[in-house]
């Protein structure tokens, strides 16, 4: 049976048996595998308006989300202090400019279902100066055992309703000043992670210990609602002395597993869940590769072994699983985890070195990042891990054997062509330096001849004179199409992305601003003030998605004295009406996997560029 969640309707088909459970009040718990595979429904967060007011010098832009629960002809009123200002209701967008109010201006939205009014939506997050920041408390610095000492910088976020009040909420991982690559030896200070609301109150702060190195490979934090409870969890990798949220500590809190060059290479290792509410660790089990011999994995000191990935997949079509892995460069071992029940399951493992899978071209062909969507249009995910993908069940799926890359995109990208495409761009100098992949099937539609180690790629539509996809990399001296031809000048910059001002075609986020394209030069938009960017000369944001107002995406920075997260929402107003980006499933598995590795921006599962269709309403429910 095929599974249209990517351009279904709204209207959810559930069996019979769940149906009569939601109607009574059951969350979303009672699917069993048979029941979720013939759903045509996702799991999605239920989210309040996320209202925001952002104020620009003549006004303020309110914007807020039209979410995949609503009607399709929902209509919006907007509020001031109580007081309606829109003379007619809100159908085009989902927002409205309030010319020559103050930045202090109190909104709030309701929505209009069959012409009755609803009731209040939240009140508006304040945009006074164009951002929002949240307060900080950094953790206090040390000194490691061979006399180096270190701070904290904010580093990478993900986010998640932790406490189920329809809010999202920041997972912030803070990394030591002495992080290091796995293949730099020394002593690291821990990896600290807290759990924050968007006033700045600090829910919980975990300390993962000495036993888990920091840097950008080890620590790939998961957040997402695994059982359906209306609350987020957090997974993590963790070890002997990682202590939770509430000071209790995982294994032994003696233990000191540290060699003489700071690498971890003995001791136990552990996939914990963390509660989203408290920090507390509900469950642990052993991590899914164990290390075993450390040579194994293609070098004896310790630098290959500790390449971890993390993601979220909807494995059964209809709720979320955990995906946890380890390699790339040689053996890749990827272990899928169901949270139900206070519990983890695991649910398959694709080992390269299986005898399923050994000698067929599966090993060394991951990136340094990975991706989630359905590339097969059978409703369920797949796992996109660089060269190679892996099916729903755990099965290898493809290889397109063409080695490790530093970055990859997937998503709808091109209008033209049906289902979801794929980019990447490949590290070895023997290998094409870029390749536009069929990821259903692996197949390679263009590639570009081997040269060097092309660090950068980048694909969206940045360009309405092109319909469809432009891609460009570092190696490559011209934007492509989606057929391979060049169509001119290459863009500023090969990073980030971002839907920033009113037309949907993206814009360009790199370092501490936003530029639109263009084919003589490109505009600046946005620069922010007084922040910096993260992961040296990554130049990522802290996190960058659609996480509040209308379907256009913020960026979070760090201010450069790491006391506050600053988010920016755009100023510019739009007669674009978009579903959420967070009920898209894509996109939304994508925020979550965003911090992993070498950080990536996220795609939607639907066109949303120049020239786009209407796009469907997704298939959703909520707990």
């Amino acid at each position: 049976m095929k599974h249209p969640h990517r351009h279904g309707r709204r209207r959810v088909l559930l069996p019979a048996a769940l149906a009569v459970a939601a109607l009574a009040g059951a969350g979303p718990t009672a699917l069993s595998p048979s029941s979720a595979e013939a759903a045509t429904a996702r799991q999605v967060e239920a989210l309040d308006r996320g209202v925001v007011s952002v104020h620009n010098g003549s006004g303020n832009l309110v914007g807020w989300r039209w979410l995949g629960t609503d009607p399709d002809d929902v209509a919006f009123n907007v509020y001031r202090a109580g007081t309606k200002v829109n003379s007619t209701p809100v159908t085009g967008s989902t927002t409205y400019f309030h010319s020559g109010a103050p930045s202090h201006a109190d909104y709030t939205v309701r929505a209009v279902v069959n012409g009755v009014e609803q009731g209040d939506s939240v009140h508006a997050i304040q945009f006074r100066a164009g951002y929002k920041d949240v307060p900080l408390s950094p953790p206090s610095g040390g000194t490691t055992p061979d006399g180096v000492s270190y701070t904290y910088e904010a580093n990478d976020a993900s986010v998640g309703d932790l406490d189920g009040d329809g809010a999202l909420d920041l997972v912030l991982k803070w990394q030591p000043t002495n992080a290091k690559d796995n293949s730099q030896s020394g002593y690291t200070g821990n990896t600290i992670v807290d759990g924050i609301k968007l006033d700045g109150t600090r829910l919980w702060r975990i300390d993962l210990g000495r036993n888990i190195r920091s840097g950008a490979h080890y620590t790939q934090f998961q957040v997402y609602d695994y059982d359906g409870d209306g609350e987020a969890e957090v997974a993590m990798k963790t070890a002997d002395g990682t202590k939770d949220g509430t000071g209790a500590v995982i294994g032994s809190s003696s233990a000191d597993h540290r060699n003489s060059s700071g690498y971890v290479l003995a001791g136990p290792e552990y996939l914990t869940m963390f509660n989203g509410r408290t920090g507390k660790a509900m469950g642990s089990v052993d991590y899914v590769p164990a290390r075993g011999t450390v040579s194994s994995w293609g070098d004896s000191y310790g630098n290959r072994v500790d390449r971890f990935l993390a993601g979220t997949a909807y494995l059964d079509g209809a709720r979320p699983s955990l995906i946890m892995a380890r390699g790339y460069y040689t053996r890749t071992v990827i272990a899928a985890w169901d949270w139900r029940g206070g519990a983890f399951t695991r649910r398959w493992t694709f080992d390269t070195n299986s005898s399923t899978n050994s000698g067929k071209g599966y090993d060394g062909q991951g990136s340094h990042s990975l991706s989630v969507g359905d590339v097969d249009n059978d409703g369920r995910d797949e796992i996109v891990y660089g060269s190679m993908a892996v099916d729903d069940n755990g099965n290898g799926l493809w290889t397109a054997r063409t080695g490790h890359g530093d970055a990859q995109h997937l998503g709808d990208l091109d209008p033209s062509t049906s289902g979801l495409e794929y980019y990447k761009v490949s590290e070895s100098a023997s290998q094409p330096a870029a390749l536009y992949i069929n990821p259903a099937n692996g197949t390679v539609r263009w590639k570009l001849s081997a040269c060097c180690d092309n660090g950068r790629g980048v694909a969206a539509d940045i360009w309405p004179g092109n319909s469809g996809p432009e891609m460009w990399s570092s190696s490559d001296s011209s934007v492509r199409d989606e057929g391979g031809g060049t169509k001119g000048r290459k863009p500023s910059s090969a990073n980030f992305l971002a839907w920033w001002d009113g037309d949907p075609v993206r814009e360009l986020l790199d370092g501490t601003h936003i530029d639109k394209y263009g084919t003589s030069s490109d505009t600046r938009l946005l620069t922010g003030s007084g922040v910096a960017s993260n992961n040296g000369t990554k130049s990522t944001p802290v996190l960058s998605g659609d996480i509040l107002g209308d379907w256009r995406e913020e960026v979070v920075w760090r201010t450069g004295d790491n006391t506050a997260l600053r988010i920016y929402s755009t100023p510019h107003d739009t007669d674009r009406r978009i579903t959420t980006l967070l009920h898209d499933t894509l996109y939304r598995t994508a925020l979550s996997w965003q911090n992993t590795a070498y950080n990536q921006p996220p795609h939607t599962g639907f066109f949303l560029g120049d020239g786009m269709p209407t796009p469907r309403r997704p298939a959703v429910f909520t707990p």
